[in-house]
C-alpha cells in the first residue's frame, strides 16, 4: 500500500469575489467527495488577509489523482464550477507526507487517558486471569511464560500512544505477528478474546466514555483479526515494520 498524496492549492481571491468562490467550492466538493481517489479535503482561510485561501486534498496517490479523478466524469463537474478562478491560484502540488507528525498536547493520547502504564498492567493482569480459566481460550494460552502479560502491557501503551516500550525491549509489530503464526485462532477464540478485553477494561477500570471505549474496541477488533489472519496456514510473516499507533476514531493502513 502506497502512502497518500497531500495535494495544496493557493489561492488569491479578491475580496469582494469570495462569496461566489466559496459558494462554488460548497458545490464543488461534492464531486470530491464521490471520488473514490479522495480521502478527504479541507479549504482554509487566513485569518489576517481575507484573500488567501489553501485547499487540502488527500488523494489516494499521485496517479490516482492524475490518471484517476482528472481523467473522470467527477472532475469536469468539478472543473465545471471551480474553474474560473484557476487564474487566481499562486501554487498547486503534490506533497508526501514525512515521518515528521504526531499530535500535540491539546488531544491526550489514548495511552494518557487510560491512566498510562498502571492502566494498561492493571487491563493485562485482568485479562489473562480471565483468559487462563476460559475453555475457549486457555488452550491457546497453555504454558504461558510469566512475563507474557507484561509485555502485552507494553505492547498496548506504545499502540495507544505511550512510550516504545516494546519495541525497545521486544521488537516492532513484525516480533508480535510472529508470536501467531501456526497457532489456528479460530473466529470463536477471537471473538472471546475481543470479549474477555472489554471484560477486563471494565475490571481494571479504564475510562468507559463511547470515545475512548470506541477507539479501544476498533483496536481490539482490528488485532485480532489480522492474529487470525497471520495463524492461518496460508500466512506470510510482514516484513519489520513499526509498532501501529493507534488514535482516536482512527487506524493506521496495515501494510502488508
Amino acid at each position: 500500500m502506497t502512502s497518500h498524496t497531500v495535494e495544496y492549492i493557493r489561492y488569491l481571491i479578491p475580496e469582494q469575489q469570495s462569496p461566489q468562490f466559496l459558494a462554488a467550492y460548497t458545490r464543488a466538493t461534492a464531486h470530491l467527495a464521490a471520488a473514490p481517489q479522495c480521502v478527504d479535503y479541507e479549504l482554509a482561510r487566513c485569518e489576517k488577509d481575507f484573500e488567501h485561501f489553501v485547499l487540502r486534498i488527500t488523494w489516494t496517490s499521485t496517479e490516482d489523482h492524475v490518471e484517476g479523478f482528472r481523467g473522470s466524469e467527477l472532475f469536469t463537474d468539478f472543473i465545471a464550477e471551480v474553474g474560473p478562478f484557476d487564474g487566481s491560484i499562486e501554487e498547486m502540488r503534490h506533497y508526501k507526507p514525512t515521518t515528521v507528525r504526531g499530535t500535540g498536547a491539546a488531544v491526550p493520547t489514548l495511552y494518557a487517558w487510560a491512566g498510562g502504564a498502571e492502566a494498561f498492567t492493571r487491563l493485562t493482569e485482568a485479562f489473562y486471569a480471565k483468559v487462563l480459566k476460559d475453555d475457549v481460550l486457555a488452550p491457546v494460552f497453555e504454558g504461558l511464560a510469566a512475563e507474557h502479560a507484561s509485555h502485552v502491557a507494553s505492547w498496548f501503551g506504545e499502540v495507544f500512544g505511550g512510550p516504545p516500550a516494546y519495541s525497545e525491549t521486544q521488537g516492532g509489530h513484525g516480533h508480535m505477528v510472529a508470536k501467531h503464526l501456526g497457532k489456528g485462532i479460530t473466529e470463536a477464540q477471537r471473538r472471546r478474546w475481543v470479549n474477555l478485553l472489554q471484560d477486563a477494561a471494565d475490571e481494571a477500570g479504564l475510562p468507559t466514555d463511547a470515545e475512548f471505549r470506541s477507539a479501544f474496541v476498533a483496536y481490539a477488533e482490528w488485532g485480532t483479526r489480522l492474529a487470525v489472519y497471520f495463524s492461518g496456514p496460508d500466512a506470510v510473516a510482514p516484513a519489520e515494520q513499526a509498532v501501529p499507533r493507534w488514535t482516536w476514531g482512527s487506524a493506521p493502513p496495515y501494510q502488508g
